[in-house]
């Protein structure tokens, strides 16, 4: 499953839990990157944007948005970066994608300033979670083949 803002993972467990005197069950969710478990309280889950990993057929759709052109940015980097944060929030894979491959060619033409490259690193991570679980392959693969579509002359 996809947890927006924290990437993919697997549930582990469903739990019942008491929380501030409520009792609800969640899933425990094991997330690779950052080894970090979240529980998500089931009935929320579709409101928190819970969601399926993307299949084989997907990849190669979110590849195609790497190797696309960059969309028009504003060139004041506070609206930039609020525009790019909402795109990550959504959870949607291609947005996702979208903010690393913008960012990523950002960097390479004028560079970024910290605020931007953290945001890069953490959409890069949410990014490379999900394509290494729905290709169930290493993280240093995905990696590369990643860096190698956002490398442009």
């Amino acid at each position: 499953m996809v947890y927006p803002m924290h990437g993919a993972g697997v549930i582990q467990s469903i739990e019942q839990k008491e929380i501030l005197g409520a009792v609800q069950q969640y899933y425990v969710m094991h997330l690779p990157m950052g080894d970090m478990m979240v529980m998500i309280p089931l009935n929320s889950a579709d409101e928190v944007g819970l969601r399926e990993v993307i299949n084989s057929e997907e990849v190669e759709q979110v590849l195609e948005v790497l190797r696309g052109d960059t969309t028009k940015m504003s060139t004041n980097w506070n609206r930039r970066y609020r525009a790019n944060l909402e795109k990550i929030r959504t959870g949607n894979i291609y947005e996702v994608a979208e903010v690393v491959r913008n960012l990523a060619l950002r960097d390479q033409e004028k560079g970024l300033s910290t605020g931007e490259r953290k945001m890069l690193e953490s959409a890069r991570g949410i990014l490379l979670s999900e394509l290494c679980l729905s290709q169930d392959v290493e993280e240093s693969e995905v990696e590369a083949a990643l860096s190698q579509v956002l490398e442009r002359q």
